[in-house]
Formats: C-alpha cells, sequence, structure tokens
C-alpha cells in the first residue's frame, strides 16, 4: 500500500517530538518463567478530564480517532480484535501483515486503527470509508495500526509491570519513527496544557496523558484520562426531521443517551453529513421506523419519523447546554455493532457538571 501521511509533529522547534531512546534488553538477564498467553484482555479506558493533570508522573501521547483494537501475535497466526472481543482479522489485512514481520514469537499489542488524513491527522470519517460504513465487510488497506501498549511478550504477561517497563519493551518492538503500518504512538514528555494547545492548533481530537508507575487495569479507573480539543460521544438515533431539500432528505437526527434503564433526548443534529452518506443512512433508518416515539419528548419539530433505538451515531460537539442539550452538534459517523462503544451516559454528568464531561 501506499504509506499514509505522517502524523504531523507536536511542540517541534527544528525537530519532531520523538520517544526517548531505551537500552536495548541485556541478554545476560536472567529468564522468567513463562506465562500462559491470555486469549483476550479487556481494554484499560481513559477517563474523561477537562484538564491535563500536573506533575512527573504522567506522560502525554496523542488521542487516536479510530478503533480500538488488540493485535495479537500468536503461535498459529494473528488474531486482530475489537473492543469488544470480535475477530476483525480479515478486515484489516495490512496490519495482519505487519504482525507477521514482527520480531517476537508471542505479543499481544494495545493500540487504534486509524486513516490519517492529508495532514497525517487521525480520520474516523476515512477510516469508517474503507471500512464500507457501518455494517459493511469491506477490508481496508488505508487503515495503519498506532500501537501504545505491550501486554504480552514472548511467554511474559506485562500487565503488573509499570508503563514505562511495557514501553521499553514496546519500542524496541516497533521503533519510533517507523512509517510501516504498524507504527509507534509517540510518547510526548511535555507540559499538558502546552501539549494539549498544540495539539488542537494541530486540528486533533486531544491528548492521552498516562501514569508512568501504573500497571495496565483493564476498565475506566483513572491510570489513563483523556483531554478533549472538541467532544465527541456515541448517541443512539431514535428519529429523524424530513427535509425535501437536505442531503438524503433528512433534515436532523435526534439522539438521545442513557440514564439508567431509560433513554433521554439530548437534542439533535443537522451538520456533518456527505451525500453518499446521508442515503445510506436514510435507508437504514426506513427499515426500523416505528410509530411511537422511543423517548419523552415534548419538541415541537415537524415531519419527525421515530426509528427503534438500535443505531449508533458518533457525534462531535462543543459543550452541553443548561437544560442537557448538545450545543453545536456534528455528525462523524455510524459506530459498528462489533465495536461494542458504549452509548453516552448521563448518570455521570451529573457529578461532573461544568466540564462538558463524559463517561
Amino acid at each position: 500500500m501506499t504509506k499514509p501521511p505522517k502524523p504531523k509533529p507536536l511542540l517541534q522547534d527544528d525537530k519532531p517530538v520523538r520517544s526517548r531512546p531505551r537500552k536495548p534488553r541485556n541478554p545476560a538477564q536472567p529468564n522468567l518463567p513463562l506465562d500462559p498467553m491470555p486469549d483476550r484482555i479487556e481494554p484499560c479506558l481513559a477517563l474523561l478530564k477537562a484538564r491535563p493533570p500536573k506533575g512527573d508522573d504522567w506522560v502525554y501521547e496523542v488521542k487516536w480517532d479510530g478503533y480500538r483494537l488488540s493485535v495479537h501475535v500468536e503461535p498459529k497466526g494473528i488474531r486482530i480484535l475489537t473492543r469488544g472481543g470480535h475477530d476483525w482479522t480479515d478486515r484489516f489485512p495490512a496490519i495482519k501483515q505487519a504482525a507477521l514481520w514482527l520480531p517476537v514469537g508471542t505479543a499481544i499489542l494495545d493500540g487504534e486503527a486509524v486513516v490519517l488524513d492529508e495532514q497525517g491527522r487521525s480520520d474516523f470519517g476515512l477510516l469508517q470509508q474503507s471500512l464500507g460504513g457501518r455494517g459493511g465487510k469491506k477490508s481496508s488497506s488505508e487503515a495503519i495500526f498506532m500501537a501504545f501498549d505491550l501486554l504480552y511478550f514472548d511467554g511474559h504477561d506485562l500487565r503488573n509491570s509499570e508503563l514505562s517497563m511495557r514501553r521499553h519493551l514496546l519500542e524496541d518492538l516497533v521503533p519510533a519513527g517507523e512509517q510501516g503500518d504498524i507504527r509507534l504512538s509517540e510518547e510526548i514528555e511535555a507540559d499538558g496544557d502546552q501539549l494539549l494547545a498544540s495539539a488542537c492548533e494541530h486540528g486533533l481530537e486531544g491528548i492521552i496523558a498516562k501514569r508512568r508507575d501504573a500497571p495496565y487495569r483493564s476498565g475506566r479507573l483513572g491510570d489513563w484520562l483523556k483531554i478533549k480539543c472538541v467532544q465527541s460521544d456515541s448517541f443512539f438515533i431514535v428519529g429523524y426531521e424530513k427535509s425535501t431539500v437536505a442531503r438524503g432528505q433528512i433534515g436532523s437526527l435526534l439522539l438521545a443517551g442513557r440514564k439508567g434503564d431509560n433513554l433521554i433526548y439530548v437534542g439533535s443534529v443537522g451538520t456533518g453529513f456527505k451525500e453518499k452518506d446521508a442515503w445510506v443512512l436514510r435507508e437504514m433508518m426506513g427499515s426500523i421506523t416505528q410509530k411511537t416515539p422511543p423517548i419523552k419528548y415534548a419538541g415541537r419539530r415537524k415531519n419527525v419519523v421515530w426509528v427503534q433505538p438500535t443505531l449508533i451515531a458518533e457525534i462531535e460537539y462543543r459543550a452541553w447546554t443548561d437544560d442537557g442539550k448538545l450545543r453545536h452538534a456534528s455528525y462523524k459517523g455510524l459506530r459498528e455493532e462489533q465495536d461494542n462503544t458504549a452509548v453516552h451516559s448521563l448518570d455521570q454528568d451529573v457529578r461532573l457538571m461544568g466540564i462538558n464531561a463524559e463517561p
């Protein structure tokens, strides 16, 4: 494949930011007993914060906008699993081939599949197009894998090791600066506020902060933090407003988040649709219409068609209004069912009120 653009470097003067060089492992060190290789590992998830953390305990990376994957290098071959544990090996043939070339017998790499735009920024919409859209079965030859953690390495389970040790081994396996289909997500040591400002100036989604000394713990426990330039979350599509002039005849989509076992209306989105995607979405919604609204709705929109809450849309937005609606929302695309993305939970917004929080 043609090599995708190189990600735009942050905080550069005359040289791009690079991860620190690491010393290779001393072969005279004793070998550790072998650990059984996990069939699957639940991912460590980043907790949203409004501002970067302070202190030397934290290191930073770019926040990638794609599909979270784990790449398993096993004795019988390569497996590529989604966040929800679905096998997508055949959908990423270039990443699979690159994994076969890694100089390791067994390994589990944690990272993100992305497609880069001409400026080297990850673009969720381009990734979806390369896979044929939601429900599509296409294989993506354009996606690359940005590796940011190493959970298993040549017979050793690394989850109880500190991040700094896991990064040491990962950078030996995937050296910084290489431009193949598996690349290293660069570790950046910088002031968090300055790095976030630089990321936003470059048009990136945001940054990730990670504790240097933390083990790898599955779930959203605060060892990893995400700080975004622009908010984005997943919401159910519960209806749409018909239009004779808009793309796909979709004037706007009506959206809902979760609150306990209920769905709560969070507003609408009427921008961000591409012509082809809008017609595909319109056809999908046409097959799941229903007469009654799946939410409590007191709005006055005309020509609303209600749909079963099965389609999950990724929505970019600037903030929340005081009455709990999305502000300046823009449609990014539909999430895959097998991506296992959680729909935004309004329960957690109560305790995080005032900083435009997400779960």
